[in-house]
């Protein structure tokens, strides 16, 4: 669960240090204070998107650390990331968020720089957020059925459908393509292969344009290289006055020298690897000389070699180096048309990939035919706690005619209102309240079945109010028992049931600067805030003695 969350000028919080607890625990305050900026702070720790606008009016840049419990599957994770010892008593996790104010942003899990996705992996296993605008996205059939399976489990599974149905629409559309394109595809095979044939007689090997150019020059060269390395053999020790006599006899002459006066020591010992050096340098010559000839037979040969070389290049409009790429490119592509022209391999390839995706679906829609019951009788039960007496709700699977990438069917929420009305679908309720209120049904239903250790709920409880944000703040309350929950709300019945009650309002600094400020509020601290909720700016001994009684339940 969250234990800590630091906030360094986001937005407009300049300084701000939080200690978690488990349970539930409540935020309030006048609008604007900013109580979901501390959500979207922690979303940045989580792998949200950011930009430079997040970042405080004058300040550099913005920085919030978010520090967690790291339940067992959060340490494998960490042990297999190399971000963290697994294996340690009471692990944690702690992610931070960097965010300059030209909009570049770094990321840290345990203070190693890591990438967004492993931000958003980590995350997903550490917090669940519900929005305010939930109940919106529930209007979007795709946002429905992602919700569902996720509830129910089938994230991976559904996840696995997808992939089988690309690599089916893949397979059918490599078989339409070479079926539409068949004549054209005989035609390109035709030239292809009549290239390859031609740089399969030539054959060129990889390094051997670089290769044949040096043998022409040396070869070209012969009569010089010899007359050339001849006279310096003869220079240096063939000749009568060779140059490694000579320094030989000037050697001795100083080594006779020296032992008259040690001082010349040094000068010996400059002269004496010299000849060593020469000596190498006539045995080298020496043995380069015994190699070398005139050989007009093998330049005529690898003048061929160079022409075929060129001249071929110079047909395919290449460097004659790229000739051996090219000649794999080409085998490449004949051997891809090869196989594009088997239709009955292709067929065969299309057939499976559909029965393999056939198979998986299949298997989804048994999982979501059960799931669907269980949801759909909880739902109806926390629709009646909700105040919809008499409400039903339903995951209904409409069958697809071809079925697709998600499945076999569209997941479609249906609900009624009240007693004697007919199921609907959701995206087609009127009531924004209706709508409210099975959202955060949902959300809470959700959230109970999920293994996420923290769950955050911002103003999910918009477009209620009266009993049924009693029954809200009983139910987020009965959550907390097992799972650590953080609420943004507006409700005094929401807010009178949380563990830990922080408030959040806006002061102005010395420069008038507006900046949000978060407080923990005592037990006195919360009989204010309740009865401020409850009545507004003016607090009356009235809404004082109300917000007592509401704590006190």
């Amino acid at each position: 669960m969250l234990r800590h969350l630091s906030i360094r000028d986001f937005v407009i919080v300049a300084a701000l240090d939080l200690e978690f607890d488990s349970g539930f625990t409540v935020f309030s305050g006048e609008t604007g204070a900013g109580k979901s900026i501390l959500i979207d702070a922690l979303a940045l720790t989580l792998g949200a998107r950011a930009d430079a606008g997040v970042v405080r009016a004058g300040a550099a840049r913005a920085d919030i650390t978010a520090e967690f419990d790291a339940p067992p599957p959060v340490a494998r994770w960490l042990d297999a990331q190399a971000l963290g010892d697994a294996h340690e008593d009471g692990a944690s996790v702690m992610l931070r968020r960097v965010i300059d104010s030209g909009g570049r942003s770094r990321a840290f899990v345990n203070g190693t720089p890591a990438t967004l996705a492993q931000l958003r992996e980590v995350g997903e296993m550490l917090v669940d957020i519900h929005g305010q605008h939930a109940h919106q996205l529930l209007m979007r059939p795709d946002a429905q059925r992602e919700l569902f399976d996720a509830h129910a489990g089938l994230a991976a599974t559904a996840a696995a459908v997808a992939r089988a149905w690309r690599t089916w629409r893949d397979a059918a559309q490599a078989l339409e393509t070479a079926q539409t394109r068949d004549r054209e595809i005989a035609l390109e095979r035709e030239r292809l292969a009549w290239q390859l044939s031609e740089l399969d007689k030539l054959a060129p090997q990889p390094g051997e344009w670089e290769e044949i150019n040096a043998e022409h020059l040396r070869l070209s060269h012969s009569a010089s290289l010899i007359d050339g390395v001849q006279g310096a053999l003869a220079a240096l020790s063939e000749s009568d006055d060779a140059l490694l006599s000579g320094v030989g006899a000037l050697v001795s002459k100083l080594r006779d020298l020296a032992g008259i006066d040690p001082a010349l020591g040094d000068t010996l010992a400059a002269l004496e690897p010299a000849v060593i050096q020469l000596q190498e340098a006539a045995y080298s010559l020496g043995h380069y000389a015994q190699r070398l000839e005139l050989d007009p037979d093998r330049l005529a040969q690898v003048e061929a070699r160079l022409d075929a070389l060129h001249s071929t290049a110079r047909k395919f409009r290449l460097r004659p180096e790229a000739l051996p790429e090219e000649h794999e490119t080409r085998r490449a592509q004949l051997a891809a048309l090869d196989a594009a022209a088997d239709l009955d391999g292709l067929r065969a390839s299309a057939n499976e990939a559909r029965e393999a995706w056939l198979a998986e679906a299949k298997q989804l829609s048994k999982a979501r035919a059960k799931a669907a019951k269980a949801l759909g009788a909880a739902v109806t039960q926390g629709m009646q706690e909700l105040s919809m007496a008499g409400g039903r709700f339903e995951v209904a699977l409409v069958p697809l005619a071809d079925g697709g990438a998600h499945g076999l069917e569209q997941v479609e929420f249906r609900v009624a209102g009240h007693a004697g009305v007919p199921l609907r679908p959701l995206a087609k309720i009127a009531s924004g309240g209706e709508l409210a209120r099975i959202s955060l049904a949902l959300a809470v239903i959700a959230s109970a079945a999920s293994l996420t250790p923290t769950l955050i709920f911002d103003e999910v409880d918009t477009g209620i109010g009266g009993g049924v944000a009693e029954v809200v703040g009983r139910l987020l309350h009965q959550l907390g028992r097992e799972r650590q929950v953080l609420c943004v709300t507006h409700l005094p019945q929401v807010a009178a049931r949380g563990d830990r009650h922080f408030q959040v309002s806006k002061s102005t600094d010395a420069g008038g600067a507006t900046l949000s400020v978060v407080t923990p509020l005592d037990r006195p601290g919360r009989i204010e805030e309740v009865a401020r909720m409850l009545g507004g700016l003016e607090i009356t001994a009235t809404t004082r003695r109300h917000a007592k009684e509401m704590l006190a339940a």
